[in-house]
């Protein structure tokens, strides 16, 4: 591990207001490893939302639980606290053992991780609170809004835990990696026991006393994360030019501009419009790329997917509706255009 790794830790702490932090080989690490001391267990249920990366399902699945996918706020691209409230309303029930159960599945529900996509806040304080009526952990999956805040507080610090990640295309980069923050000293405690193999402190034996991951951050990629934390400052003012510049350019030809919601101050990790419809989407995309564009479309909902497709789900008309219309152009950090 060495000193890299923990000096990348508490800078992360002094950047985000968390009291404590993990760094992981990669944010699907980070997010595995917080599920489980989030005490997600095989057979439980974990709500989440259908437009994300595929990576925040596939930690839900590693601990042999089974997503549950409400639907999301368009202005925002993240969970919709209606959605959610709608769904522990009308479909849950509190069981005879004290749970939170799903009435149709019977299963036990025992976490919500909301994502901030493409570094846009979600109203996370409504969720936090929905999730604190009901007592269901609350884990946000923060892997593309480093730099995010709401209503003044860095995402990923509303839940019990949060994670990050650095891959090579986020807004600061270890290369791969991804870390979680927490302010329980318990939870960062068995996250960090389980990140290293679940070894136990001993001079020289190999004592390992649960199910763990070789999951822990190179001291390598820290440092390289410790020279990244110098520069990201420049980096979210370059991207909030560069969003100024998009705004001003789509509004001139009729798009609406994805812009960082009321409340919110955003990384504006990717800067996306809304085509009219999926056919001028599909045009869109085709077009920009057949000219060595680079543009995107959001991700695929997970509700689509083959190994999700029987998940169960609340009605998800805002989350087709946005994977329809959204369109995300090249949203580089440092372009020598905007330098100049």
């Amino acid at each position: 591990v060495g000193q890299s790794v923990t000096d990348f830790e508490e800078r992360l702490c002094q950047y985000t207001g968390a009291q404590y932090c993990v760094a992981t080989v990669n944010g699907t690490a980070a997010l595995h490893v917080a599920l489980r001391v989030a005490g997600v267990q095989p057979g439980d249920e974990v709500i989440t939302q259908s437009l994300s990366f595929v990576a925040t399902c596939n930690a839900i699945r590693y601990c042999g639980a089974h997503p549950v996918f409400v639907d999301i706020n368009p202005s925002r691209g993240g969970m919709c606290p209606d959605s959610l409230q709608h769904f522990l309303t009308d479909s849950t029930h509190q069981g005879p053992d004290g749970e939170l159960r799903n009435r149709y599945t019977g299963r036990v529900i025992k976490a919500c991780v909301p994502m901030h996509n493409i570094g846009h806040p979600v109203e996370i304080d409504r969720i936090q609170a929905l999730c604190r009526r009901h007592q269901l952990s609350l884990v946000e999956d923060s892997a593309e809004s480093l730099g995010s805040f709401y209503q003044g507080v860095h995402t990923g610090r509303f839940g019990d835990l949060g994670i990050f990640s650095f891959n090579g295309n986020k807004i600061i980069t270890t290369g791969g990696g991804g870390a979680i923050v927490t302010d329980n000293k318990a939870l960062a405690s068995h996250a960090r026991h389980l990140s290293t193999t679940a070894k136990r402190p001993h001079p020289y034996l190999y004592h390992h006393d649960e199910l763990g991951y070789n999951y822990r951050m190179p001291a390598l990629n820290a440092a390289l994360g410790c020279a990244q934390l110098d520069v990201l400052p420049r980096y979210l003012e370059n991207k909030r030019r560069l969003a100024a510049l998009y705004t001003e350019f789509f509004d001139k030809q009729g798009y609406a501009f994805m812009a960082e919601p009321e409340g919110s101050r955003s990384n504006y990790w990717f800067n996306s419009f809304l085509a009219n419809d999926l056919n001028e989407r599909n045009h869109i995309l085709e077009t920009l790329n057949g000219n060595q564009v680079m543009a995107r479309p959001a991700w695929t909902p997970m509700h689509t997917l083959e190994l999700y497709r029987d998940c169960h789900r609340t009605d998800l008309p805002n989350t087709e509706w946005l994977e329809e219309r959204l369109v995300s152009v090249p949203s580089s950090v440092v372009p020598q255009w905007l330098q100049d």
